[in-house]
């Protein structure tokens, strides 16, 4: 779906809709989807971005104004993780579950492509990277146990150690009678994001921001330094939060900074510890 106006008109000057204007299409789009899915079919959806479907269609030799060109596009496995399902939606309530699918699959395929460039494709590389995995998924955990009852939002920023490009992520975690909900789209790019971070020894900052509570809205913060998460002190958490509002990220209303607490610790080894770096010379975050 061509959901933005702007990607709409630089795809219509390739003649792909015609003379519908968006919001035509729009509509038509909606029609053509509740009908397919009426008669049994599973529909998937991806997001057309002008520009990454022009470089698409560069790089393997199509016509961008023709079908097969864009059945192409869309059927192009480059975007991670499982496709997203129309489930029945009204248009006003899919386009922007839409935009956030597509967002989370853009941030999650930037970070795998930093991970494994990071670990390398040998067998060393190979159990690296079921180590960082193994360890990004022991924190996430630990984080839910310690976050408590609720919905909370994670936080996440980091960069390579040889300045980087920055990569960020953020996920809800929801915690129910002791139940850690499964996340979504945005938990595996976060998952994915740290684990790029871990993996080239990066720099960055986790927050763990809680439900406002009678006090405020509890924030808890820890330090990524050489690939390695500890506990920042509250006055960290702080100088991170402004940090963040100096970059344009508002400064949580309310926000009562505390400590991070205790993090299972990477298991160093020869094979796998990000202090070393990654072994076949991988590149830093870009």
């Amino acid at each position: 779906m061509a959901v933005g106006a702007a990607d709409f008109a630089g795809l219509a000057r390739h003649g792909l809709f015609g003379k519908l204007a968006h919001r035509e299409y729009l509509r038509r789009t909606e029609e053509q989807l509740r009908a397919l899915r009426g008669q049994g079919l599973e529909v998937h959806l991806r997001v057309m971005e002008a520009a990454d479907y022009a470089d698409y269609c560069e790089a393997v030799g199509l016509d961008p104004g023709t079908a097969v060109a864009r059945v192409a596009y869309a059927g192009d496995p480059e975007l991670a993780g499982e496709p997203f399902v129309y489930a029945g939606e009204r248009l006003a309530e899919l386009v922007p579950l839409l935009l956030d699918d597509h967002r989370a699959r853009v941030r999650m395929s930037v970070a795998c492509g930093v991970l494994l460039s990071a670990v390398g494709a040998d067998l060393a590389g190979q159990r690296q990277l079921q180590a960082v995995m193994a360890y990004v998924t022991a924190v996430y955990v630990a984080v839910a146990e310690g976050a408590g009852e609720g919905c909370h939002l994670l936080t996440l920023r980091c960069h390579g150690p040889e300045d980087g490009e920055q990569l960020t992520a953020a996920a809800e975690l929801c915690v129910e009678a002791g139940t850690l909900f499964p996340g979504g789209r945005d938990t595996e790019a976060f998952c994915v994001t740290l684990a790029a971070g871990v993996a080239v020894g990066g720099a960055g900052a986790l927050l763990l921001h809680g439900d406002a509570g009678p006090e405020g809205l509890l924030v808890r913060g820890w330090a990524l330094a050489g690939g390695r998460l500890r506990p920042m002190g509250a006055h960290e958490v702080f100088d991170e939060l402004a940090d963040g509002a100096g970059r344009g990220v508002p400064f949580p209303s309310g926000a009562l900074p505390r400590p991070g607490f205790a993090l299972p610790e990477f298991p160093a080894t020869a094979d796998n510890d990000p202090a070393d770096g990654p072994e076949d010379g991988g590149e830093p975050l870009a």
